[in-house]
């Protein structure tokens, strides 16, 4: 007799978090049940949050990896505050996150790794799955791993590697559950496992044995459909913030027809750049992994002296390492852009957590008067335009621009409409070729009036040898310098250069224009801003957005926008750096509201202190 059709439930979201060991394979079940939704055109927004140790003790609290999606019909903005769907692979990941479960979320557990030394590893005297503590929660006990070893007992592999395939069987019952497509999946394991098809076959086969579950399990009555959401017709991609970060670069170097160059020194959470990057040769792409930051950048800016576009990547402590170097780019005039992909510090702090805390770094960790521009990325798939921009500014005004992403922007994923190359904004460079004075001279800072910069004369070029260097340069001739005056000179015109950088005005998002508190924030604080302000107007509170991607210089007409506004709050992973910043350069009482837990801001948490703003002054 065949089993009765389930009943399907139409949700217009959902949040569903995937946890376990480090080795358990949650970022690969979340990556993989995002590119199915990507698929069937819900928009999404994930988070990763993973141990910095390569492996942590196994079942132990430390060594939880977690994987979190959010997925919905309409246009959303966050990984989602908290999820409707736990699956928890063992006690650890049950009990590090169940905190943050609304009642009557639903709970997948993994009940063969409920054991007693397994429950002993993190506290639980009791199993929680038999003594009432989980009654609130929607709790659905299957044994992952022995059905998975169950269902390839007759495949020929090794118990181990059966094992290891129970995320397979978890991504194929949530798969089942939200009805995603999975024929990219089944591709993705043939790719993954080309050299061992035992383990093709034993992943597809554990994969379609957790939908067959859920097809025919009594445990599971109601599976679930969300509706593509509607957004602007085009060709999408499901891409993380480092990936679009990397393929901003290569548009850069075609849009400006100049080779890429990168040099970088593998850190996390900046690495996947670099991996990225070294995938692109054919298009002139030069990917080299230095011993160490200082020669990263050192080679970087040698390569921009050469006449290539000069690119090198890191996160807070390299960038440290690298100050020395970014201050002689400044001196010499030359593009270059560094990747700040920050991380939780000081030092080497929390390497796998998010933080905006390397702002100060970015606008002032230099000796001397060493200005350069400084922008940062609000999303996502914003990488990819954000690099275009860093590459705008670096070449057209011959600067070193830092772009400040973080770990929540370069790990996350959204989907990313794919642009027409045409529409991308033309970075054409001209190199100086022949002598630019009336003598006949080469005068290597003889500046454009417009934008103050120098000429870019790449080496070997008949006529225009030139001598670089850290020391002073005389102003028009570039000689060694010690004189007083011309230091006056140089030192302001090169902030000069800087603040005649062409940059957009700020935009409000102010739709009944009768707020009195705008939200002022930076990088990746958009999203869960915004959705704390769409979440206010619903109820019929005002408050206004903006938000910065030039943090230097900063646009125009910021100070008129503050000034017209009774009260700006300034939202920031840090103790306030961008609040101080408002506070001394427009005199305006921006008041901060500041989290420095690793983890991004939630929706919520946002939502009630700018209500208690809005509502009390």
């Amino acid at each position: 007799m065949a089993a009765p059709a389930k009943r399907v439930e139409q949700l217009d979201r959902v949040v569903i978090r995937f946890a376990g060991d480090s080795g358990d394979g949650m970022q690969l079940t979340g990556d993989r049940f995002t590119s199915e939704t990507a698929q069937l055109g819900n928009d999404i927004s994930t988070l990763p949050n993973f141990p910095a140790e390569i492996r942590a003790p196994a079942g132990t609290l430390p060594g939880v990896s977690s994987f979190q999606v959010h997925f919905a019909d309409y246009d959303i903005l966050t990984p989602g505050d908290a999820p409707n769907v736990l699956v928890a692979m063992n006690p650890a990941a049950l009990k590090a996150n169940l905190a943050e479960l609304p009642a009557g979320a639903d709970i997948i557990v993994n009940t063969d790794e409920f054991t007693k030394r397994n429950l002993a590893k993190v506290g639980y005297p009791v199993s929680p799955l038999e003594d009432g503590s989980l009654r609130e929660y929607s709790v659905h006990p299957v044994p992952l791993t022995s059905m998975t070893v169950g269902a390839l007992a007759e495949s020929g592999v090794a118990k181990k590697d059966a094992e290891r395939a129970k995320n397979m069987f978890a991504l194929g019952l949530l798969s089942w559950m939200y009805s995603r497509p999975f024929a990219s999946t089944l591709r993705f394991l043939e790719r993954k496992f080309a050299k061992r098809p035992d383990l093709v076959a034993a992943n597809k086969t554990a994969f379609q044995a957790g939908w067959n579950y859920g097809e025919t399990t009594e445990a599971f009555s109601v599976r679930y459909e969300v509706k593509p959401a509607r957004m602007r017709p085009g060709t999408y991609r499901n891409i993380t913030g480092n990936q679009a970060l990397a393929l901003g670069l290569v548009a850069s170097a075609v849009r400006s027809k100049l080779p890429l160059f990168l040099g970088a020194y593998p850190i996390t959470p900046a690495s996947d750049i670099l991996h990225e990057l070294s995938k692109h040769k054919r298009f002139g792409v030069t990917t080299v992994q230095a011993e160490d930051e200082i020669a990263a950048i050192g080679a970087a800016l040698g390569a921009s002296y050469g006449g290539a576009l000069g690119v090198t990547t890191t996160s807070g402590p390299g960038v440290a390492l690298k100050g020395e170097t970014i201050s002689l780019a400044i001196a010499l005039e030359l593009p270059l852009v560094i990747v700040d992909v920050q991380r939780a510090g000081p030092s080497t702090g929390m390497p796998t957590k998010t933080e905006q805390a390397d702002l100060n770094m970015a606008l002032f960790g230099r000796h001397g008067e060493a200005p350069l521009a400084v922008i940062a990325p609000k999303s996502p798939s914003d990488c990819f335009h954000a690099a275009l921009e860093a590459a705008r500014i670096a070449l057209t005004y011959r600067t070193p621009v830092i772009l400040l992403s973080d770990n929540y922007v370069a790990n996350g994923s959204e989907p990313w409409l794919l642009p027409a190359v045409d529409e991308l904004p033309d970075l054409s460079v001209d190199f100086t070729t022949s002598p630019n004075s009336p003598e006949g001279r080469f005068l290597p800072y003889l500046r454009d009036p417009e934008t103050l910069a120098r000429p870019w004369a790449i080496p070997g070029t008949p006529g225009l040898e030139h001598r670089i260097g850290g020391l002073e340069k005389a102003d028009k001739t570039g000689d060694i310098s010690y004189d007083p005056a011309n230091h006056e000179h140089m030192v302001r015109i090169r902030q000069a250069r800087i603040d005649a950088i062409g940059v957009p005005d700020v935009d409000v998002d102010d739709p009944e224009e009768n707020a009195r508190v705008l939200v002022l924030g930076w990088g990746s604080t958009y999203g869960p801003i915004g959705a704390a302000c769409r979440a206010l107007r619903q109820r019929g509170l005002p408050v206004a957005q903006a938000h910065l991607r030039h943090l230097s210089p900063l646009p125009a007409n910021l100070g008129e926008v503050l000034r017209g506004y009774d009260r700006v709050v300034v939202p920031e992973m840090n103790l306030g750096q961008l609040a101080a910043v408002i506070r001394s350069k427009y005199l305006v009482d921006a008041v901060g509201f500041n989290q420095i837990n690793g983890l991004p801001f939630t929706a919520a948490t946002l939502e009630s202190m700018l209500e208690d703003v809005v509502k009390n002054g």
